[in-house]
């Protein structure tokens, strides 16, 4: 037995590859779209906010505020903007640059990741943008308002998402991701037309410097220890040189944010951070200390690291200083008749009510055709046309290029025509989803059953002669659970595994698959292979069980007291674990669990799509009856073809 404990205390060796055991509960695009649409409330309420501020008695305090002149100046090099022109061109790069890194992390490890789903959102988003802008320039082509057709043209990421989390189906999180695609790409087209079609006097120079600069933060990806201070040096260079040129500088927010890789943590950057962890422990100087913070920051792209400190800050600080700054008018009854027939007004709200949703749907048509090489849709056709409601609401950019296109009552009735749409935009939104929400189960089905199929996140498919399963063989859905028997959140999740074994009976298989900390958990190896050792005699599930429930007792003279309360070959089990014989069996589940991406344990796959977040009865009940209803869908709408 002390062969047994020095296989269990000893390393097992690191695998190649991708790491598995980075904890990490929370899926970046569940807590990008939380904090977004929490966000949408803030920001609502600082634009009402601007508009009693804008009418109450203290009406010039609004206009002088905004306007007063502010100077950052280093020698005789000088910087001066009114606030209100900081919070526009300053700090809402930072929001620009959020929205990026969102889009790059989508496209590096999320649903964009298979290249060719990224068709139907960007041409959607051009289709609606394009569409919308056609309507406006219905109104104005040739009039005083012809300047502004910019300003009817670009959805809001944050109000979009908010209303849509408020009417659509709860856990619609393709719509959402949809969405949050679509908007990018009309973001990044607003910023476009903002630097070619809103910009004067754009200075060569600068800009040269500027895309100098913008090519040595892209290639700092490959520089030492020092990248990060470096980029932030660089980043804010690329800001000024932007400034300095004419072009409105939050194109640099959004083009940084598009060129800073996601990536999932490798096994050999989260050991090292193990090891400088516990150096510290063992000597505190203040130099392990750095270490070990750096070793541990490291180990997370720069991409999700920037979301995790800037998103919570531009969501409810900087977009809703900037409702704050920019969303004040001054309501009167003049305003109120010129904008009821102002052809800025209409055609502003008309373009997002009507040409953004016809839009979307007329482009994304077109993606579908199979003569122009279209692929099918991630969402049903009725949630499409729900989506390009919702995406009627514009307002940031929106703002942000009315600005520059319009001054005076021409500017106020910009105003007031994005404020309207914003606000029907979601009540026409509640509606469609409530008609949605009344159609026929089976055309529900049908359509459901005709969109794209899910990603696959599993590498490895479920072998029924090699996995441990639980459950009925044959069940419509699958959960794979990769799971290390001393971590004690893979303890407290076995019960729930159990319950949700009991609720769905029938309908659901469940497996487990190794993945052994041996980092953090000095015997989970060995537990794991003493596992297989009672399963090679057909008692996995129940060494399974005694595993987990005395998750703090896995020495080898614990394994061997159960293997005697089991009833196995004693003299079998002890000479298995001295060899090591089921090691192989382990690190196969180890890769593949590495190939699958996986960041912790427990984590789980629910017919080889990742679960993300928490993983309580509900909330695993409530995956588990999506993905039975997808696969009903899917097999209707094979019957009906």
């Amino acid at each position: 037995m002390r062969d047994v404990a020095a296989a269990g205390s000893a390393s097992v060796g690191p695998s190649a590859g991708r790491t598995a055991w980075a904890r990490n509960l929370g899926a970046p695009v569940r807590d990008f779209l939380s904090t977004e649409t929490g966000g949408a409330a803030v920001l609502a309420g600082a634009a009402l906010v601007a508009l009693v501020w804008a009418n109450s008695p203290w009406s010039h305090s609004y206009q002088s505020l905004w306007n007063t002149a502010l100077q950052v100046s280093v020698g005789t090099h000088a910087i001066s903007a009114s606030l209100r022109e900081w919070v526009n061109e300053g700090l809402m790069t930072l929001f620009f640059l959020v929205v990026g890194l969102e889009a790059k992390r989508e496209l590096d490890l999320g649903e964009l990741r298979e290249r060719n789903r990224i068709a139907i959102p960007v041409l959607g988003a051009l289709g609606g943008a394009a569409l919308c802008v056609g309507v406006y320039l219905a109104f104005n082509a040739g009039g005083s308002g012809a300047r502004g057709w910019g300003t009817a043209m670009s959805t809001d990421t944050a109000l979009a998402l908010g209303a849509l989390a408020l009417v659509a189906p709860t856990g619609a999180a393709r719509l959402r991701v949809f969405l949050l695609s679509l908007t990018v790409v009309d973001d990044l087209g607003a910023l476009i037309v903002i630097a070619l079609a809103y910009s004067t006097k754009i200075s060569l120079p600068a800009l040269a410097v500027a895309l100098a600069l913008f090519a040595a933060l892209a290639l700092l990806r490959f520089a030492p220890r020092w990248r990060d201070p470096a980029a932030v040096v660089v980043g804010i260079g690329v800001w000024l040189a932007m400034f300095e040129s004419g072009i409105d500088p939050v194109v640099a927010g959004l083009a940084i944010g598009l060129v800073t890789s996601a990536y999932p943590p490798t096994r050999a950057d989260l050991e090292r951070a193990t090891e400088l962890a516990r150096a510290f422990r063992e000597q505190p100087t203040p130099e392990l200390a750095y270490e070990a913070q750096r070793g541990l920051t490291e180990a997370i792209s720069a991409n999700e690291r920037l979301q995790y400190r800037l998103h919570p800050w531009t969501s409810f600080v900087i977009v809703p200083l900037f409702a704050l700054a920019n969303a004040g008018i001054h309501v009167d009854n003049q305003l109120l008749r010129s904008a009821l027939s102002s052809p800025v007004t209409i055609g502003i709200v008309l373009g997002y009510l009507l040409g953004k949703p016809v839009g979307i749907l007329g482009a994304s048509w077109l993606g579908t055709r199979r003569a122009l090489g279209g692929s099918r849709l991630v969402v049903t056709w009725p949630g499409l046309a729900g989506i390009g409601v919702v995406a009627g609401t514009g307002f940031t950019a929106s703002l942000l290029i009315a600005a520059r296109a319009f001054h005076g009552q021409l500017l106020a009735q910009a105003k007031l025509g994005v404020l309207a749409a914003a606000l029907l935009s979601p009540l026409l939104a509640l509606i469609a989803f409530r008609l949605i929400a009344r159609l026929p189960a089976t055309v529900r089905a049908r359509q459901l059953g005709r969109t794209a199929a899910a990603l696959i996140d599993l590498a490895e498919d479920v072998d029924p002669a090699r996995d441990h399963i639980r459950g009925a063989p044959d069940a419509t859905v699958t959960l794979v659970e990769y799971g290390d028997f001393e971590c004690p959140y893979c303890g407290r999740a076995e019960p729930i595994i159990r319950e949700l074994l009991a609720e769905w009976d029938d309908d659901l298989r469940y497996v487990f698959r190794h993945l052994p900390l041996s980092d953090v958990h000095p015997w989970a190896q060995l537990a794991a292979e003493a596992s297989e050792a009672a399963a090679a005699q057909g008692a996995f599930w129940e060494m399974h069980d005694l595993l987990l429930a005395h998750q703090g007792e896995l020495t080898p003279e614990d394994l061997n007291r159960y293997a005697q309360r089991l009833e196995l070959d004693i003299g079998r089990f002890d000479e298995e674990l001295r060899k090591r014989t089921y090691a192989p069996r382990v690190r196969a589940d180890v890769a593949s669990a590495d190939a699958s991406g996986v960041s912790g344990t427990p984590s789980f796959f629910i017919n080889g799509r990742r679960h993300n977040g928490v993983y309580d009865i509900d909330t695993l009940s409530a995956a588990v009856r999506a993905a039975r209803l997808r696969v009903g869908a899917v097999r209707l709408a094979q019957a009906g073809s």
